[in-house]
């Protein structure tokens, strides 16, 4: 006799999974996409509505994805520097607040692993932030410790460029690394707790901040460089060194740091954009219109689950099961691979992994398990640090000339 889960689909066994280890996504730049399209007006763009037509993520769809737990990104682009882009980071953490505040039933503000678990017992979606780009503490100890104070929870080191204190991955390298005072950023978030992202940075800051930091480490959104060899990805060194730091590097969605042939399709795409007066970033309608017009006119290549599970396949072998993680960039990127073209797909992912047998322990590891695991870590960690170390009053100045 044929058993019911014996005969269950892999989508059906995935959705039955993510019911109890539901997914913790590290990036998702609702936010920013809010602030773009509708001012972050909940009313004018509400979320408890279809929103398929503009946005990656409402909650029906989040819900339909097996999430349980979201890193929303309080991202401000470079382009804002200084006392602009630290006010505009106070904006996005103002937003996520108000998000939470309107979805009570839906969602809740976490700041701790324990609040994961709450809200995971609760059925409602744990919601964390992450703070995209070191630019947003304006070279400030103080700042970090603010945004801490608020709820966020990762810092990524950079963005798409270079901070005074760290080298980006996709610009020209000038510190070789991390600063002196970008090692003091480090140690200090450490102390407070707060999970060092490494995604966006350059292959020595990730080398550099493995060597300085007390805590394990997270990639919110990156996916491996062997298997598509673009600078926002890890390198097999890079992840071979998770298991003895502990971290978790979360393997991302975006096309074109997935698949090879993706990545000179959308140098074009950038270009006809900016030729057009729109950042490659924008995803507001006109923006997708014009992006929509150049894909009908040059087919783009296309992603699939499949291409997501094969960087998982490698980060698993080199880093091991306990260190893997994902990060889509949801509401981040015009672009998404078939099967995960919004916060709903999570299943054909997991779906993917199993007919690739892959079990289903090793899975609620990597949706669910791996990510708490590495924030309760980091807390413990300055638990301890906080007992013997003062917070740092250190200057870029000072520290670096």
């Amino acid at each position: 006799m044929t058993s019911q889960t014996d005969s269950a689909t892999p989508l059906d066994r995935a959705r039955a999974l993510l019911r109890t280890a539901p997914v913790v996504d590290g990036h998702n730049d609702l936010p920013w996409a809010m602030r773009e399209q509708a001012g972050y007006d909940l009313g004018a763009l509400d979320l408890a509505a279809d929103q398929s037509e503009r946005l990656h993520t409402d909650l029906a769809r989040l819900a339909e994805g097996g999430v349980g737990a979201q890193f929303w990104s309080v991202y401000v682009p470079a382009s804002l520097a200084g006392d602009h882009a630290v006010s505009a980071t106070l904006e996005q953490v103002d937003f996520v607040h108000a998000l939470v505040e309107r979805y009570p039933d839906r969602l809740r503000l976490a700041r701790t692993a324990a609040d994961m678990e709450a809200a995971r017992a609760e059925g409602r979606i744990a919601s964390l932030m992450g703070a995209e780009g070191g630019h947003s503490i304006d070279c400030s100890l103080a700042t970090l410790r603010a945004l801490y104070e608020l709820g966020v929870r990762y810092l990524t080191l950079t963005h798409n460029d270079n901070v005074p204190w760290a080298d980006s991955a996709t610009d020209k390298p000038v510190a070789g690394g991390l600063t002196r005072f970008g090692e003091e950023v480090v140690r200090e978030m450490n102390r407070l707790g707060m999970l060092v992202d490494l995604s966006h940075v350059s292959a020595d800051t990730m080398r550099d901040a493995l060597r300085v930091t007390e805590a394990p480490v997270v990639f919110s959104h990156s996916s491996s460089r062997t298997v598509c060899d673009h600078p926002r990805n890890i390198p097999d060194d890079v992840l071979a060194q998770l298991p003895a730091n502990g971290g978790v590097a979360m393997a991302t969605f975006v096309p074109k740091f997935i698949l090879p042939a993706a990545i000179e399709w959308t140098l074009a795409a950038d270009a006809n954009m900016r030729a057009h007066g729109f950042h490659p970033l924008d995803t507001t309608p006109p923006a997708m219109e014009r992006q929509r017009a150049f894909e009908a006119a040059n087919p783009r290549p296309i992603a699939t689950p499949a291409t997501v599970a094969d960087h998982l396949d490698h980060m698993r072998e080199v880093a091991g099961i306990d260190h893997i993680g994902i990060g889509g960039d949801f509401d981040g990127t015009a672009f998404l691979p078939d099967g995960l073209d919004s916060v709903a797909g999570y299943p054909n992912l997991v779906a993917e992994l199993l007919g690739r047998h892959w079990s289903e322990a090793d899975l609620a590891k990597l949706t669910w398990h791996n990510a708490v695991r590495v924030l309760r870590d980091a807390e413990s960690v300055a638990a301890s640090l906080r007992a013997t170390r003062r917070p740092s009053i250190a200057t870029i100045a000072q520290l670096d000339g």
